[in-house]
């Protein structure tokens, strides 16, 4: 029989998505099943998470949960296998998940995915009949109390695993609220639940749990260092034993240049020259210049200063001195919104900016972007990068966490070899990058040496085949270690 794994995340695409996290919830238990994984994904049923499951039958119910009645309700939507926690007090809201209209993080955050992670424990020790889970599988600190739920317990329990999607997000709550938490007086120690003088969301799930994963290898060397451990990085090398870094992938069906319904021109490695009116597409789009010469970079990213977004702003006069031009997508800090909208008006034709999530533009961005810039501060594992490999914009990125796994530079080397895939650069700066354009504008000069680059990096495996192997191997070793 297969293993039945309960994932459990505070979004999950195509449902409700704010970032990769959603990408990698919602791709991984279909990759999963290839290996014979029963996977149920838990998830707050926001409005349009219930707006998805009209048809969900209800498999459990609390009369009192966390300040109001909830249940589970269960149901199939865009090929998951879904339980979802409707609890309207908690989660009856529209728009951000995390975020209040006012632009601050809704006050009852703590109790709302501490609800999340209760859910997920009762359900690990046998809430709904006919599924109790052999591994529940935790994502970031909005899942992280789900191990230390299950820890507290006692007695037999499913095996636990902790992905870590981006340890600067840890979900730090006020000590004062154990008890509303529903966490035991004896959870509040160094190894448990506190942190700091606070409550550790994530640090609980880092400390408790059997197993820990992060989503590529070098970032998983980077978080036990005392710069990229951000405060964890002690307990993190001393749970180096269970501590695995495993590659993220991207749904290569969702994301296929070859057969994408955002594109006007859908593409293969073989017709790249079809490329070319994509690019067009979105020039237009954007309102650039329709220039099909001018090395069009794109930014699908949140504009903050841990994407690196404040090194393009020192680049900027460099990058349109090489004659190039820049189309970004994404929203973050409000000041580097506001420098990116003046350099859009400083130079309409040549700088675009457009705010938000738009998985359409994401798409064409992608099809018609000779590059893609990624220079992060640190980048646990990026999903861009993949996305531009397989539609062959070639990656500009810093050599940090899964960038550094995920790109192979074009040095002399490489290129002569045959397998460079883009432009890793090193340190993540701003005179790193500006290195690593001036190198792109002279690839870009010798169109003949580009086409090589873009058919090698579309060539790259950044499916999830890999990937849902290894995490199959990580369950199956976790179930028999709690066996024994």
């Amino acid at each position: 029989m297969p293993l039945k794994i309960l994932s459990v995340a505070s979004e999950i695409f195509p449902l409700i998505k704010t970032g990769g996290l959603a990408d990698v919830t919602g791709a991984l238990p279909g990759a999963l099943a290839a290996e014979n994984l029963e996977v149920h994904s838990l998830v707050p049923a926001y409005p349009a998470v219930l707006a998805a499951l009209a048809q969900a039958a209800t498999v459990a119910e609390w009369p009192d949960f966390f300040g109001g009645p909830a249940r589970i309700l269960a149901g199939t939507s865009a090929g998951l296998a879904l339980f979802a926690l409707d609890a309207p007090h908690l989660y009856g809201r529209s728009g951000n998940p995390y975020v209040a209209p006012d632009g601050q993080d809704w006050p009852d955050n703590p109790q709302r995915f501490a609800a999340l992670a209760y859910a997920a424990a009762l359900i690990g020790r046998g809430a709904i009949p006919g599924f109790v889970p052999d591994v529940v599988h935790a994502h970031d600190w909005q899942a992280g109390l789900a191990p230390a739920y299950l820890h507290y317990a006692g007695g037999a329990r499913p095996a636990t695993v902790m992905t870590v999607h981006n340890l600067a997000f840890q979900g730090q709550v006020p000590a004062g609220l154990l008890a509303a938490l529903r966490l035991p007086p004896h959870a509040y120690a160094i190894d448990g639940v506190e942190y700091y003088g606070a409550i550790g969301m994530l640090k609980a799930g880092l400390a408790l749990s059997d197993r820990i994963t992060t989503v590529s290898p070098t970032y998983a060397e980077e978080i036990c260092s005392p710069a990229g451990g951000m405060g964890m990085g002690g307990l993190l090398r001393a749970r180096a034993g269970v501590l695995t870094g495993i590659l993220n992938g991207i749904d290569t069906k969702a994301w296929d240049p070859s057969a994408d319904p955002y594109l006007p021109s859908p593409f293969t490695a073989a017709s790249l020259d079809k490329r070319a009116a994509n690019k067009a597409a979105l020039q237009a789009r954007l309102g650039l210049a329709p220039r099909p010469g001018a090395l069009l970079f794109g930014v699908i990213s949140r504009l903050t200063h841990q994407k690196g977004m404040d090194f393009l702003l020192a680049n900027l006069r460099g990058l349109l001195a090489h004659g190039a031009q820049l189309a970004v997508l994404g929203s973050g800090d409000a000041d580097l919104e506001q420098a990116l909208a003046e350099a859009q008006g400083d130079h309409p034709s040549r700088v675009a900016v457009a705010s938000g999530l738009d998985e359409e533009l994401a798409h064409l961005m992608q099809a018609g972007s000779d590059a893609i810039l990624v220079p992060s501060r640190f980048e646990p594992c990026g999903l861009t990068q993949l996305c531009a490999l397989r539609y062959g914009a070639l990656p500009v990125v810093s050599r940090v966490g899964g960038l550094a796994d995920t790109v192979i530079d074009a040095n002399e080397a490489a290129r002569a070899a045959g397998v460079a895939t883009g432009i890793v650069f090193a340190p993540a700066s701003a005179g790193g990058l500006r290195h690593a354009l001036h190198r792109a504008a002279a690839l870009w000069a010798d169109q003949r040496d580009w086409v090589r680059l873009q058919r090698a990096a579309m060539e790259a495996d950044v499916g999830w085949t890999t990937p849902a192997r290894k995490y199959a191997a990580l369950y199956r070793e976790s179930v028999r270690a709690r066996q024994t």
